[in-house]
C-alpha cells in the first residue's frame, strides 16, 4: 500500500491580475470548481480540500466532491494556507500533502502523480513540468523551470531559462501549478526566512529552494493548457473549451 495523499486547493480573491479569479466562470462554472473536478478526477486521493478565507469561495464548490476549510486571512501564499489545513488533526493521518494551485484546471492528472511519486523517491518537494513552445516561454505569465541531473530543480523564474545564446532551437520547460511534501517538509517551509528570489520574481518556490529543499520534477511528454493567471489566460480557456463542448480531462 502506498503513501496516503490528501489534496488541498489553496484559493483566495485577492489576485491582482485576475481579480476574485476562484468564482470567475469557465464554461459557465466557477474555475475553482473546475480545479476541484480535476483533483478529484485524478484519483489521487480520496479527500480533496478547498482552503478559503473566503464564503464566495465556499458557496462556489457547493456540491462539488470536496471539503472546506475556512483559513485565516493572514496568509501570504497559498503553500501557508495549505499549511494551516495539513496542521489539524483530521488530516494528521496523510503521509504527503498535495498542492493543486487553485488556477490550475487543466492540471495533468500524470503532474499530479508524478509530484507524489518525487516525493516517495526521497525529494523534499514533488512538483511537474510540460515542454514549452519558443513562442510561449517569454510570457510571464508561465514559469519555466531548469534542471539537473535526475530531473532535480536549479531554478524556476518567469524568464525563459535556459537562456539560449547559441540561438539554436532549445527545449523549455514549463513548470506547473503542483507540489507535494510530507507534512513535516511542509512545516520547515513556513519556517524559512522569505527570499530576495521570490520577492523578485513572485514565485514562493524560490525560499525553500535557496534554503537547500531539494525539488524533483516528474516530467510530461505534452505540453499542457497553462493555468488561469490573467484576463487574457481565462479568455484563451473558454475558446480552447468551447471548441471541446466545454468538456475537458486530465
Amino acid at each position: 500500500m502506498g503513501p496516503r495523499a490528501l489534496v488541498v486547493i489553496p484559493a483566495r480573491l485577492g489576485a491582482q491580475r485576475l481579480p476574485n479569479k476562484p468564482i470567475r466562470l469557465l464554461a459557465g462554472k466557477p474555475l475553482v470548481a473546475h480545479v476541484v473536478a480535476n483533483a478529484v478526477a485524478s484519483g489521487v486521493s480520496d479527500r480533496v480540500v478547498v482552503a478559503t478565507d473566503s464564503p464566495s469561495v465556499a458557496e462556489a464548490v457547493n456540491g462539488s466532491k470536496c471539503e472546506v476549510v475556512m483559513t485565516g486571512a493572514h496568509h501570504p501564499s497559498g503553500t501557508s494556507r495549505v499549511a494551516e489545513v495539513a496542521a489539524r488533526l483530521e488530516y494528521a493521518a496523510y503521509d504527503i500533502v498535495v498542492n493543486v494551485q487553485g488556477d490550475e484546471p487543466f492540471l495533468p492528472h500524470a503532474a499530479i502523480r508524478g509530484a507524489v511519486e518525487q516525493v516517495v523517491a526521497g525529494f523534499d518537494v514533488g512538483t511537474a513540468a510540460v515542454p514549452v513552445d519558443e513562442e510561449a516561454v517569454a510570457r510571464p505569465s508561465l514559469v519555466k523551470v531548469a534542471m539537473g541531473e535526475g530531473n532535480r530543480a536549479l531554478y524556476f523564474s518567469r524568464s525563459p531559462i535556459p537562456f539560449n545564446r547559441s540561438g539554436t532551437p532549445g527545449r523549455y520547460w514549463q513548470h506547473l501549478g503542483v507540489y507535494a511534501y510530507r507534512p513535516a517538509t511542509l512545516a520547515r517551509w513556513m519556517e524559512l526566512p522569505r527570499s530576495p528570489l521570490e520577492d523578485a520574481e513572485k514565485l514562493e518556490q524560490l525560499t525553500p529552494l535557496a534554503n537547500g529543499l531539494t525539488f524533483g520534477v516528474a516530467l510530461l511528454s505534452d505540453p499542457a493548457m497553462p493555468g488561469i493567471d490573467t484576463e487574457e489566460d481565462l479568455e484563451r480557456a473558454e475558446a480552447w473549451m468551447a471548441s471541446r463542448g466545454a468538456t475537458f480531462s486530465g
